[in-house]
């Protein structure tokens, strides 16, 4: 990270003076105003914000705590842990990523003076505009919104480790800069840098830790959803589960309970979002369109087409501009 902005987020504030002069408990007035600690947006953001950070308190433990927001932090340097629900300890290093959602419990153990990390406060509707930049209908996609809605059975937080992808902390270094140092237009630019946040993080969940007793299950369920959307021409549940040595009834089982999709329609919606997308944005015919996305059933595909849409694809075609580069 950037020398400057680390210089100015190592700096001592008010609240770890208090604490290093032997003040050993969190100010929880700074944070809420009600008897349960929920950490309360309304004093954590100024009015009209939907997105600010704050450097986290170092030199004591900050007591157990939900928000009434979705807070991401960011470890600039250093190391901090954190106990989450309970059960689940997160060992945040550098150039890590830890997304709560509003549900999460959440304590986190004394750092240091060097453990410096970033709390980003994050209203859910500054969301909205990154989520239209994503793919309309992408599986990976929803369940990561899923998992900061829980939604999903699998996951109250979301832990990236994603300190050697240059582009991610690029991104999240970007935000941190522009929020420091409250540059003009900060919303606009912000929701647009997390919206490319989340694309390059869709490229990387591999790397995603979640609070889930069984991470082998959690594991299945992500490679079945990357070879979805990575192999959407070619791919089958009997060769996959193959290649992952599980039955096809336990497979499909893991998909329904943490998609509500079967195995066939997270296909299907995969194959049309991307016929969708080479209808708007090249001249290919219809006829090559359905073999390019793995339909060799031509009547089949003008069915599903026209069950999704209500109209043909040529029809479809038609009503949009198309937009090739």
């Amino acid at each position: 990270m950037n020398p400057d902005i680390l210089h100015e987020l190592e700096i001592i504030r008010d609240e770890e003076k208090d604490i290093l002069n032997g003040n050993r408990k969190i100010e929880k007035s700074i944070y809420t105003k009600n008897k349960e600690f929920v950490v309360d947006s309304k004093l954590m953001l100024e009015k009209g914000k939907l997105i600010d950070i704050r450097p986290h308190t170092r030199f004591l433990s900050f007591p157990k705590h939900k928000h009434n927001f979705i807070e991401i932090i960011y470890m600039c340097e250093g190391v901090t842990t954190h106990i989450i629900d309970d059960n689940y300890e997160v060992i945040l290093k550098q150039g890590d990523l830890l997304f709560l959602n509003q549900n999460s419990y959440h304590e986190i153990l004394p750092a240091g003076i060097h453990d410096i990390a970033i709390n980003f406060i994050v209203l859910p509707e500054f969301f909205d505009v990154a989520f239209r930049m994503l793919e309309d209908e992408n599986v990976l996609r929803d369940f990561l919104i899923g998992s900061l809605k829980k939604t999903t059975s699998l996951a109250t937080f979301m832990h990236f480790r994603v300190s050697d992808v240059l582009p991610i902390q690029n991104l999240v270094e970007n935000m941190v800069w522009s929020l420091l140092y409250k540059q003009p237009n900060s919303r606009q630019m912000n929701q647009t840098t997390m919206g490319l946040l989340f694309l390059q993080l869709l490229n990387h969940t591999e790397k995603i830790e979640l609070n889930h007793v069984n991470q082998y299950e959690r594991k299945l369920v992500f490679a079945i959803l990357r070879d979805i959307e990575e192999n959407y021409k070619n791919a089958s549940l009997s060769e996959l589960s193959k290649e992952l040595n599980q039955p096809i009834y336990y497979l499909s089982k893991l998909i329904k309970q943490n998609t509500g999709h079967n195995y066939k329609e997270l296909l299907q919606i995969k194959r049309l979002n991307q016929a969708i997308y080479l209808l708007t944005t090249t001249r290919l015919p219809v006829a090559d369109i359905i073999v390019a996305i793995g339909y060799d059933n031509a009547s089949y595909f003008h069915r599903v087409f026209r069950n999704r849409y209500g109209v043909t694809p040529k029809e479809y075609r038609d009503t949009k501009e198309i937009n090739i580069n």
